[in-house]
């Protein structure tokens, strides 16, 4: 017999009680009110919009915190095809101002609203929570593009660590929204609930005092579950039977490079198993394996 029962994953698959948008509200008008008191930002054209689960609803625990994207539009970083130079399309214009320095001034006006609530972390800031707010990472990026020969470009945001100032760290969060989304609904909302399904179990097993991989992370596992073909989300009745074919056909596709190779993140722009990863191909198989295993099927 299974672990857990059919009833324990479809009341695993559920969002919890309160509203992500209803958090997720709360804490962009909390720092847009930081912004706009600070001397420094309030002139900047800045955008603020949520990304990470709450946003993309697969946040399966009710106090995490928000993941909040606050970005510098005044300028943007890009990469150009081989070959070509700035001057090809038409980018001759540097400021002086950067992500960092982005980072350093955002940091200060929290700091000045929260005080000692404020901890600047390697890639964001973070805002502790407290009775009458949900704590916040906040990420402070830059627009990216990223050229084709064209000139087109596709736009992403784009930050820098503070242990590695000289390399890019590229996301695609406002894709990787709308490609859930329609994965969502060609899937008949099956989606984003089995991704909290595995996101539950992976818990649960950390609970348990079960060996999890530590670069096995949230956000894997809900691009693991988006590269699921529809048909495994569609064509079985019971979650039981969804979440059982799935960890077959992500097994057995990670066995082999091949399989796997083009597989990509939820925004359909980053490939998943690239070699500047955390987390590799070999990581994710023996994962499966021991979450086959755990789960008794």
């Amino acid at each position: 017999m299974a672990r857990y029962s059919e009833e324990t994953l479809n009341n695993w698959r559920k969002p919890p009680s309160e509203s992500e948008e209803t958090k997720l509200t709360r804490v962009k008008t909390m720092v847009r009110d930081c912004i706009d008191e600070d001397a420094t930002l309030k002139v900047m054209d800045i955008r603020i919009f949520g990304q990470g689960s709450y946003v993309n609803n697969t946040n399966v625990r009710l106090n995490s915190d928000v993941d909040l994207n606050v970005q510098y539009a005044g300028g943007f970083y890009f990469d150009l095809p081989p070959g070509t130079t700035r001057s090809d399309f038409g980018l001759n214009n540097p400021i002086s101002y950067s992500a960092p320095a982005f980072k350093t001034d955002v940091a200060n006006a929290l700091f000045n609203k929260f005080g000692s609530d404020i901890r600047r972390k390697n890639k964001c800031i973070a805002i502790e929570g407290n009775t009458y707010r949900v704590g916040a990472d906040v990420v402070p990026t830059w627009q990216y593009k990223r050229y084709s020969k064209d000139g087109c470009f596709v736009e992403g945001v784009c930050f820098f660590a503070d242990n590695n100032n000289q390399k890019k760290v590229i996301n695609f969060p406002i894709q990787h929204i709308e490609n859930g989304k329609l994965k969502n609904s060609r899937t008949q909302r099956r989606f984003k609930r089995l991704t909290r399904i595995f996101k539950r179990i992976r818990a649960q097993m950390i609970r348990e005092g079960k060996s999890v991989n530590g670069n096995i992370t949230s956000f894997l596992l809900e691009c693991l579950v988006w590269n699921v073909p529809d048909q495994i989300f569609n064509g079985y009745e019971t979650w039981t039977d969804r979440l059982k074919e799935s960890i077959k056909f992500l097994y057995n596709s990670t066995t082999k490079e091949k399989d796997c190779k083009y597989w990509c993140e939820v925004s359909g722009l980053l490939c998943l198993f690239s070699s500047d990863r955390k987390w590799s191909r070999e990581d994710v198989k023996a994962y499966l394996l021991n979450l086959w295993n755990y789960l008794e099927y």
